[in-house]
């Protein structure tokens, strides 16, 4: 049986929620001088760099992006980041994926992240689905969503289609 997908965000709902997550992190940093926006790797990673464009506009921050690998199908393994640990040590950190749902790759790249001391470590996601196996929470989220198991969220963001379905 093949499932109809459902439109949950349209392009205009994202950047709407992109804008209300990226005042989130200002407020929440105010006081700082520079923000980390550690994308996991694809949709993670895209949305940070749609947050940091937004940011540039609305706050007086220096912007650092940290693009961070994490195999999905085996999060226990090696972590990679596009910057050093010296790089991020003693900084605000905000952590972003587009959806979560277990909480499984979210919780090992906090793991990663807090091997070093940081000044504060915030998490963003596009849309919570409320199925955590783990105790973690998003900071920072554009929808909450209560699915059953078996449905599947599906976040696109390319070139000029943005859009999140649930199927």
């Amino acid at each position: 049986m093949i499932m109809a997908s459902q439109t949950i965000l349209t392009k205009t709902d994202i950047t709407n929620k992109l804008r209300r997550i990226a005042f989130q992190i200002y407020e929440n940093n105010i006081e700082e001088s520079e923000v980390i926006l550690a994308g996991i790797d694809k949709n993670g990673y895209i949305l940070a760099k749609k947050l940091k464009v937004i940011l540039n506009k609305i706050a007086p921050l220096e912007i650092i992006l940290c693009k961070v690998s994490v195999d999905k199908k085996s999060p226990q393994g090696e972590i990679k980041t596009s910057i050093s640990s010296k790089d991020y040590t003693n900084k605000s950190i905000v952590l972003i994926d587009d959806v979560l749902h277990s909480g499984t790759t979210l919780i090992y790249g906090v793991k990663h992240f807090l091997e070093v001391p940081l000044k504060q470590f915030k998490t963003a996601v596009l849309v919570n689905r409320n199925h955590k196996k783990y105790p973690i929470k998003a900071d920072f989220k554009g929808i909450s969503l209560s699915t059953s198991l078996q449905e599947h969220v599906q976040v696109v963001l390319d070139h000029e289609k943005m859009e999140a379905f649930l199927k």
